[in-house]
């Protein structure tokens, strides 16, 4: 193989190690970081296409409505916690520690971010409520379209 040759082959290889490198950092980062969305049901049995389930330590969103009657404050501090339900009688129970927004409220539609800690609770690290009777998110409209209101017994 003549030298120049060999410099072209050095300097492709160099070329597709580093593109190599750069795209495996990358997808590293972002696993970090991807939170999937999934309804309380889906939580419980598992996507609806797939039928995979969340595993205990993953990062996700969940989206529904606050049953009504679930919210318990800590008096001492900030910490709450409620139940959030869908349409198909999926129940889990959300604990965050922190300011609720000013539109949190029971029966209303929200989006935790957070990490499952067992199969049916989530300990949040933000909550989001929806900003209108107008709008929901996508996700969260097929959640809980057709849903009754539902409460529980004191």
């Amino acid at each position: 193989m003549n030298p120049r040759r060999k410099k072209r082959l050095l300097i492709t290889s160099s070329l597709i190690l580093g593109l190599s490198l750069a795209m495996g950092l990358t997808l590293f980062a972002l696993q970090q970081n991807i939170d999937l969305f999934y309804t309380p049901n889906e939580i419980l049995k598992g996507k609806n296409e797939t039928g995979v389930k969340p595993e205990i330590g993953q990062r996700l969103r969940v989206g529904g409505m606050v049953l009504t009657g679930s919210v318990k404050r800590d008096p001492d501090s900030l910490k709450v916690s409620f139940d959030l339900v869908d349409n198909k009688a999926g129940q889990v129970t959300v604990f965050f520690d922190g300011i609720l927004p000013d539109l949190f409220r029971e029966g209303q539609g929200i989006v935790a971010q957070g990490t499952l800690k067992s199969i049916n609770s989530i300990e949040a690290f933000e909550v989001l409520a929806k900003h209108d009777e107008e709008y929901m998110p996508p996700e969260v409209a097929d959640a809980v379209k057709g849903m009754p209101t539902l409460t529980t017994e004191p």
